[in-house]
């Protein structure tokens, strides 16, 4: 039985926070975010400058109180606002969702990616995106695009889709690799699965947004997808959604779809041809990028402004890609799994899918059993990218 969502705000689950020793996010703090900085200072060259900030936020996160952005930063004011009763106090006592976002806007403060300065837009994350394109199995990966090619046009649709769900992970899911009528998609590990409702959504007059989530190998995926949805009576029109400057370590930006255009075009086959049919849209207008500032606002969706929502709120369907993305549609909170997911994302301007690699402890709309069966093996489940869902909203 479903969980319906509680009448007021004062009634709705916690949010997940940063001091739990049992939860995800005290891992992210104290594991992964050394890796990512020691790996951020091994792959450019910055000079003293940048280095001894990158240490001195990490030293911060670990003993020190949170402080806000330097007096110079062009949106210093913004965030001032925003810190409100976490600027001040330690990183352990901040929301997840909200200081996860503020450590990457810091990041960028340390790397002097707004400041005037030789660093001054470079991308501290271009590295490890580029490294992704330039992985040698992705070649392989491309040119199995060839096989889709003799499927029927419902199988090919359900693979690409799942490879944009699962395309954060080392394969793109597109090596399906049997004859036509025998394809083998990758099901296992969905622990839901309304794709058919995410299908009968769509058609030619469809209007479909796609808020994308990384770059690379995903960011291809998606692309993949895309050209599917416009050569075969799927949508009319696709807006792709990025970030309007680098944020998370692999979040997609323009110059990551320009990058990922430019690779699709350089395997011939199938590939060199989505890109070539992805210009010809864009050049029509049937492909359109857009960008707001608010992707990367340390907020749930609910806080999305306006001119964003009136935005979405002429498409048929968004498809929001990913585990960020979908803590900030449904709020990143400790919601019981059984809630239901249409009634959670009743707020958001359009119908909505969500595809997701599970890599954080929020997870809504399982049934029952599911979420026993998965239970039983322990809590892994929900944060190590081995399940994933696809869910959309009803009515």
């Amino acid at each position: 039985m479903a969980v319906m969502i509680p009448a007021t705000s004062e009634a709705l689950p916690p949010e997940l926070l940063n001091n739990d020793p049992e939860g995800y996010a005290w891992g992210v703090w104290q594991d992964r975010t050394p890796k990512l900085i020691a790996q951020l200072m091994d792959v450019t060259p910055w000079g003293p400058e940048q280095r001894h900030a990158l240490e001195s936020l990490l030293d911060e996160i670990a003993s020190g109180p949170m402080r806000p952005l330097g007096a110079a930063a062009h949106d210093h004011d913004v965030w001032a606002s925003w810190g409100t009763g976490y600027f001040g106090r330690p990183w352990s006592d901040a929301s997840f969702l909200w200081s996860e976002s503020y450590f990457y806007r810091r990041v960028l403060e340390a790397t002097g990616y707004f400041a005037p300065g030789p660093w001054r837009g470079v991308d501290p994350f271009e590295p490890l995106k580029s490294a992704e394109l330039a992985d040698p199995a992705l070649e392989a990966d491309l040119r199995a695009l060839d096989d889709l090619e003799e499927l029927p046009d419902g199988e090919k649709g359900q693979a690409k889709l799942l490879a944009a769900l699962w395309g954060n992970r080392a394969d793109l899911g597109f090596r399906i690799g049997l004859a036509p009528g025998h394809a083998q998609l990758e099901t296992e590990g969905l622990v839901a699965d309304q794709s058919d409702q995410l299908w009968r959504r769509l058609g030619p007059d469809a209007q479909v947004a796609v808020v994308a989530d990384n770059a690379g190998r995903e960011l291809v995926a998606d692309l993949v997808l895309i050209d599917h949805l416009l050569g075969h009576g799927l949508a009319a029109s696709v807006s792709l959604h990025l970030k309007p400057h680098p944020y998370y370590v692999s979040d997609a930006t323009a110059t990551d779809y320009v990058a990922c255009l430019r690779r699709l075009g350089q395997t011939p086959g199938a590939a060199a041809r989505i890109s070539a049919r992805l210009r010809e849209a864009a050049t029509a207008g049937r492909v359109t990028i857009g960008v707001h500032d608010f992707a990367c606002a340390p907020w749930s969706y609910h806080r999305m402004p306006g001119d964003l929502a009136a935005r979405l709120r002429t498409a048929t369907l968004a498809i929001l890609k990913g585990d960020l993305n979908y803590r900030r549609l449904v709020g990143d909170r400790a919601w019981p799994a059984t809630t239901d997911f249409t009634a959670v994302t009743a707020y958001f301007p359009c119908p909505v899918a969500a595809l997701r690699t599970l890599k954080s402890d929020v997870v809504t709309g399982l049934d029952a059993a599911t979420e026993a069966g998965l239970d039983a093996g322990g809590p892994r489940w929900r944060t190590d990218g081995t399940h994933g869902l696809i869910s959309v909203t009803s009515g």
